[in-house]
């Protein structure tokens, strides 16, 4: 199934997170050059390239739709999106980037009236993508160089185990993270860079993913459309819906995301939300 058949925006959005993926692992093979941000956060010449190419091309096929992109954002301030905005991180898991582990992801997302509502997740360095909108969600492998997409099939939750298996940052564990995994008795939890562990739970391999820890809204945005687009859900820590624009501010930051629990199966809703800490 070549990525023309998948519905629109999935297949422009698609296209152009993979031609992102190459430009950034013509940098990765190269020599790193690594700066620090006003927060501290690690920036490299892949992310500036990632996001050039990004908005570059988005801009050329969406010239009506604004775009929030993080190291814009970073460098000149919040800009105004309205209820229709393109959501973009060129490189989700800079550490794991710069540690080589390839858990890293180019990350693009339509936002419409606060919500996700298609999102695309591409790994350069694992060859992988996850895509989503509405209610159809895919991954596929993709060849370098060629291009080429391999193995596109559709994904979906799976129901509740008995033992359910929990997600977590590999590289931003939180104490209140930490807390909350001791609470719910997990079979495993599985450590993972970027939002491929929102992937993991709209694939069926895993079953939810607590977040009580800082995250801007274009680490996540893509993440959940494919999530919600497999069957699962974000929420926040309360359980009312997970949105997105600067209204939905959970931090001093523009577009700090609040705390949240990103689930698999709705079953699981109610004891994850029992299970936070009063």
């Amino acid at each position: 199934m070549p990525l023309s058949q998948l519905p629109a925006p999935l297949d422009t959005l698609m296209t152009i997170a993979i031609a992102a993926g190459e430009a950034i692992l013509e940098i990765h093979d190269g020599d790193l050059a690594v700066e620090k941000k006003a927060d501290s956060s690690p920036v490299s010449a892949a992310d500036r390239a990632s996001e050039k190419l990004i908005t570059e091309k988005l801009r050329h096929a969406f010239p009506d739709i604004p775009i929030v992109a993080e190291e814009a954002c970073s460098e000149f301030g919040p800009p105004e999106c309205g209820n229709r905005f393109f959501l973009v991180d060129p490189l989700d898991g800079t550490k794991e980037f710069l540690s080589g582990s390839g858990e890293f992801t180019v990350n693009i997302a339509l936002i419409e009236d606060e919500r996700a509502v298609a999102g695309v997740v591409y790994a350069p360095v694992l060859g992988k993508f996850y895509c989503g909108l509405k209610q159809e969600a895919w991954r596929g492998e993709v060849e370098r160089p060629s291009g080429i997409v391999t193995d596109l099939q559709a994904i979906g939750i799976r129901p509740v185990p008995a033992t359910p298996i929990a997600v977590a940052s590999r590289s931003h564990m939180s104490p209140e993270t930490a807390a909350f995994l001791d609470r719910f008795e997990a079979a495993e939890t599985r450590s993972i860079g970027s939002s491929l562990k929102f992937c993991l739970l709209a694939a069926g391999e895993a079953d939810f993913y607590p977040r009580l820890g800082p995250t801007m809204q274009w680490d996540t945005a893509a993440g959940q459309a494919v999530l919600e687009a497999a069957g699962g859900q974000v929420l926040n820590l309360d359980g009312t819906p997970f949105l997105y624009g600067r209204e939905h501010e959970g931090g001093p930051r523009p577009f700090e995301n609040p705390f949240f629990l990103a689930i698999g199966d709705p079953a699981l809703t109610e004891t994850l939300i029992d299970n936070r800490a009063d």
